[in-house]
């Protein structure tokens, strides 16, 4: 049975897979202060989250962060899912970067320094959408053969 993966997807997903484990298991025991600023910066971009409780949103954002990390990890995790969640996970934090006016500069999509550790993750954005680009316009093998036969039928 193949692994529902290219090689030349490991690059991609072992580096933000790594990343973004990380990044999750540093959030998972967070104390008050941390859990209160990340839940400010992330409350300030989607006002929906005001309600949540700062380590309740702490935890679940721990929780996103692992399992978006092992499943680009996890090689039975097909590449176009991974992909999926990268581009989410990513997307989000791009649209928090958006809409923190500190984040960039006025006027300007570059980041202040305060934006710069933020829109980094832009990188992790386009390798999630290669991802899916990959997934969407590459064909099984043998479904070209299919294909044609199909078509003759018709």
């Amino acid at each position: 049975m193949a692994l529902p993966l290219k090689a030349r997807d490991l690059p991609g997903r072992i580096t933000t897979g790594v990343y973004i484990l990380h990044a999750g298991w540093l959030k998972w025991n967070a104390d008050e202060t941390r859990a209160a600023a990340v839940h400010d910066m992330a409350a300030a971009a989607f006002p929906v989250l005001k309600g949540l409780p700062p380590a309740k949103f702490v935890r679940l954002l721990a929780m996103g962060e692992i399992g978006t990390g092992a499943a680009l990890l996890t090689p039975l995790v097909p590449t176009s899912v991974a992909g999926a969640a990268l581009s989410a996970f990513s997307g989000s934090l791009l649209a928090m970067y958006a809409r923190t006016p500190a984040m960039h500069l006025p006027g300007s999509i570059w980041p202040s320094r305060a934006g710069t550790a933020v829109s980094k993750d832009v990188w992790m954005f386009g390798i999630g959408l290669g991802f899916l680009i990959d997934a969407l316009t590459t064909r099984a093998p043998g479904t070209q053969a299919q294909d044609r036969g199909a078509s003759s039928n018709s």
